[in-house]
C-alpha cells in the first residue's frame, strides 16, 4: 500500500472521528449512484474534509476479499489444480524476496518490478502459466500467449503436478530476470 495512503488511514480516526471500518459501515447503509455524491454526503453530513471523504469513498468500493479468498474462488470446482498452483508459487518464491504475488478475480499475477508471470486455471484440468519473455521464440512447451493476449508473450499449459518441472522453472526464472 502507498505510504501516503497508509498514513491517511492511520490518521483517519483522529482527523474524522471514525476509523475506516466505521466509515465503510456508514457508506454501506447508503446508496449513491456516483462517487461524487458519496464524497459530498460525507463532507456535508459529517464535516469530513474533501481529501478524507474521497479516500473513504474510494476505499469503501474496494474488493474486501483476502488473497486466500480470491485464490479459493478461482479454483472452486477445480480443486484438483490447487497442488499445481501451489508448486508454481513454491518454485517462483525461491527466486528472490522482491516478488509480489497478487491474486485477482480470475488469475494470480507474479510481479517483480513488472508482472512477469500469470497463473490462471484455464479449465477443470489445466492451468495456463503466462510468461513475459520478450524476443524469445516459441519452443517446446513454450507457445504463443493464447488467451493472455498482450498481458503475456507466451504460455505453458500445465495439466499435472509433474508438469511443473525443470523446464517450467527455467522459463519462470528467465521471465523473472527480464522483469527488472
Amino acid at each position: 500500500m502507498d505510504k501516503a495512503l497508509q498514513t491517511m488511514i492511520d490518521n483517519m480516526l483522529g482527523k474524522t472521528g471514525k476509523s475506516l471500518e466505521e466509515w465503510k459501515k456508514i457508506l454501506s447503509n447508503k446508496s449513491f449512484e456516483k462517487h461524487t455524491e458519496a464524497v459530498n454526503c460525507l463532507k456535508k453530513e459529517y464535516s469530513v474534509s474533501h481529501g478524507f471523504a474521497n479516500t473513504i469513498v474510494h476505499l469503501s468500493k474496494e474488493n474486501n476479499s483476502t488473497n486466500d479468498d480470491l485464490v479459493a474462488q478461482q479454483y472452486k470446482g477445480k480443486e484438483n489444480l490447487i497442488p499445481i498452483y501451489d508448486k508454481v508459487i513454491e518454485t517462483v518464491s525461491k527466486f528472490g524476496a522482491d516478488l509480489v504475488i497478487t491474486p485477482k478475480k480470475g488469475s494470480v499475477s507474479i510481479i517483480r518490478k513488472r508482472q512477469f508471470a500469470l497463473i490462471k486455471p484455464a479449465t477443470k484440468t489445466r492451468i495456463d502459466l503466462g510468461l513475459k519473455l520478450k524476443d524469445v521464440p516459441n519452443q517446446g512447451r513454450l507457445e504463443g500467449s493464447g488467451p493472455f493476449g498482450t498481458m503475456c508473450t507466451h504460455r505453458i499449459q500445465i495439466t499435472s503436478l509433474e508438469g511443473v518441472d525443470q523446464e517450467v522453472s527455467q522459463w519462470l526464472k528467465e521471465a523473472y530476470k527480464k522483469s527488472i
